[in-house]
């Protein structure tokens, strides 16, 4: 009889033993789908054609301008032609010019205009929908004089500013008689900047990627990958980064690995004049 209830629980507690096993199995396996599902898709860049054109990487940094510290000439020792956008106005904003310049870099203004939510700053120079056109053409030209190293112009914010194509024509107008170009950072949908400047004879680009919306250094690379693509794609474009530690840090790591895959930076200006010259 004991032999008997004996074989009873060995059977048993052998069927608990399966049971579990395959309890466990099958949640490993769930848990191993899960995980292949929260992988983020990688951005894979094309391997560059020995016979094609050098993909061209033309990298925009706004912001400068508010600081003058380690970050900044940090920036300014990237081996790699650097469009500089600075914004107009600040302690630091005629100074950096200067050094970028003497560092050759390239400066651009980093125009303010006025966005669609609340903002503060820059209240002398900022472009707001409600001016008339000979205050918007005032403030245009007392920025070119404010930053007279500047070869051209990039929107700060403005996705109520670039949706105005009356605030477009006279800024386009200023720009195409002080030999400037223009590019678009595409901070709204409605944008019309590069429509209306081209339709002046500005010559014109606009962002292809935004590189560091998000401060997450994975982001960033994933934005700068996402970027290498688009130029391998398109034979160029144009990533526009902030003066931010982050950014800085990345960049300084993956300059030389896309170097190295064959890759060219060149200075805004520089493709700005060969589309212009382009038939």
């Amino acid at each position: 009889m004991k032999n008997l209830n004996f074989k009873r629980i060995s059977i048993i507690l052998a069927g608990l033993v399966v049971i579990l096993a395959v309890t466990q199995l099958i949640t490993l396996k769930e848990l191993k789908k899960k995980e292949i599902s929260e992988i983020p898709e990688e951005v894979i860049i094309p391997k560059r054609d020995e016979e094609a054109p050098a993909a061209k990487l033309v990298l925009v940094i706004d912001d400068f301008g508010y600081r003058n510290d380690e970050v900044s000439d940090r920036f300014l020792k990237l081996n790699i032609p650097l469009t500089c956008a600075i914004i107009p106005g600040h302690a630091y904003s005629v100074h950096f010019a200067r050094l970028a310049v003497k560092a050759g870099k390239e400066v651009i203004v980093h125009m303010p205009m006025e966005s669609t939510v609340p903002t503060h700053g820059e209240e002398e120079y900022i472009l707001k929908t409600k001016m008339t056109s000979q205050e918007i053409e005032s403030r245009v030209q007392k920025v070119l004089q404010h930053i007279p190293q500047a070869v051209g112009m990039n929107n700060h914010q403005g996705s109520k500013a670039t949706a105005n194509k009356r605030i477009m024509a006279v800024l386009g107008t200023v720009l195409k008689e002080s030999g400037k170009f223009f590019i678009d950072s595409r901070t709204t949908v409605e944008t019309v900047a590069e429509s209306t400047l081209r339709s002046l004879g500005v010559n014109t680009w606009r962002r292809t990627v935004f590189l560091d919306n998000d401060a997450d250094p994975a982001l960033i690379r994933s934005q700068i990958e996402e970027w290498a693509a688009k130029a391998r794609k398109d034979g160029m474009a144009l990533g526009i980064g902030h003066a931010k530690l982050s950014t800085l840090l990345v960049l300084e790591k993956m300059i030389p690995n896309l170097i190295a895959d064959g890759f060219e930076f060149e200075f805004a200006s520089t493709i700005l004049n060969r589309k212009n010259d382009d038939p």
